[in-house]
């Protein structure tokens, strides 16, 4: 597709939620050919019941089972559905809004029965390509709920760890199982800061030894890259804190005290960006320098090879002029002088300049 046409593309979308009522579920993703899937795990300290359902209508009865129930959603374009599960629910319909709203900031909202976060899940896939995808999080009295674009996630772990009974899902509320989402979630990020690394590392290298007009596109879009990943990530640190804070019984003092290590991981994280940022900013800078260091060696040879020619040129210049009364013109051995004279020049002109190391 053509940039004019993603412009295009673009901006019909944004039409689209022009004029809207607050809390209309419109999808501003352009991943629209992602299947609308529900997976539920339904568990407790000694149980672990998986399943996948067809139909959403009643998928509110999972809050009210003695298990804790951790709900995968994926597809967000489907918004007849996400409106039904947002009834089924109760939930407000301005998170609705904004858990389809991919251009939606990170943010966490409070409410009496449930806590909804916006995330971005970004990882890299198997084209080496940044994949970032909107997520969405909300933790309800026994239940967890996530709405996320595509099939592929970072719950990997989770998963694993649940099935396994290993870590402490198995034996804590669904605050710890919303904890543990979220940490995956930054956890991946660190994949992401280190892409960006061995791009930096490997530019680095070009731009020193064999800089070329690709390497400045290349620099230019690792910059942009990691701009959009600090854009996304930056404010996460924000919304841990708020959730540290945070005064709802939804969440455990127990669950807070992980939360803490998130915020440290989201610290590190930040700073990582913010060098990395800089990193881009000087690897451009030491592009142009190389470009200009280069475009100065050629200049000083074209100026050394016209400082040698400049005299040559002037003695042919005198002998070339037609006068009748130039002794030198008759000289038996006169044209063979010149040539002497002018090699000689040639001679001493570059002994000159290596003397001076500008060869």
């Amino acid at each position: 597709m053509s940039k004019k046409n993603k412009n295009l593309k673009r901006q019909f979308r944004s039409a689209k939620k022009m004029g809207a009522a607050p809390g209309t579920i419109t999808y501003m993703g352009s991943r629209t050919d992602s299947k609308f899937v529900v997976t539920v795990a339904e568990y407790d300290k000694d149980n672990l019941h998986l399943s996948q359902l067809k139909d959403v209508q009643g998928i509110g009865r999972y809050t009210r089972t003695p298990e804790i129930t951790w709900m995968n959603i994926v597809g967000l374009t489907d918004e007849a559905k996400i409106g039904v599960i947002g009834k089924e629910f109760g939930f407000n319909p301005l998170i609705l809004e904004d858990a389809v709203n991919t251009h939606s900031r990170p943010k966490i909202d409070e409410y009496e029965d449930y806590i909804f976060g916006v995330f971005k899940m970004m990882y890299i896939d198997t084209n080496n390509e940044l994949v970032i995808e909107h997520t969405a999080v909300i933790l309800c009295k026994n239940a967890v709920l996530v709405l996320q674009e595509l099939e592929y996630d970072v719950f990997g772990g989770v998963r694993e760890r649940m099935g396994n009974k290993l870590g402490r899902i198995r034996n804590n509320g669904p605050d710890y199982l919303f904890f543990a989402l979220i940490d995956s979630i930054i956890d991946n990020y660190y994949a992401v800061l280190e892409n960006i690394y061995d791009q930096l590392e490997a530019l680095e290298e070009e731009v020193y030894y064999d800089p070329t007009p690709e390497t400045a596109h290349n620099i230019q879009q690792l910059k942009k890259e990691v701009m959009g990943v600090r854009k996304w990530a930056f404010p996460v640190k924000e919304l841990i804190g708020k959730l540290i804070d945070s005064e709802s019984p939804l969440i455990t003092k127990e669950t807070k005290l992980y939360l803490r290590d998130v915020l440290d991981h989201c610290n590190e994280i930040n700073e990582n960006l913010q060098l990395y940022r800089e990193m881009s900013t000087s690897l451009m800078e030491l592009y142009m320098t190389n470009v200009s260091n280069k475009m100065n060696e050629v200049m000083k040879v074209l100026t050394i090879m016209a400082s040698i020619f400049i005299p040559l040129t002037f003695i042919a210049g005198v002998y070339g002029m037609n006068f009748d009364f130039m002794p030198e013109l008759h000289w038996k051995y006169g044209y063979f002088m010149v040539l002497g004279v002018m090699l000689l020049l040639f001679i001493g002109m570059m002994l000159y300049f290596k003397r001076k190391k500008w060869l």
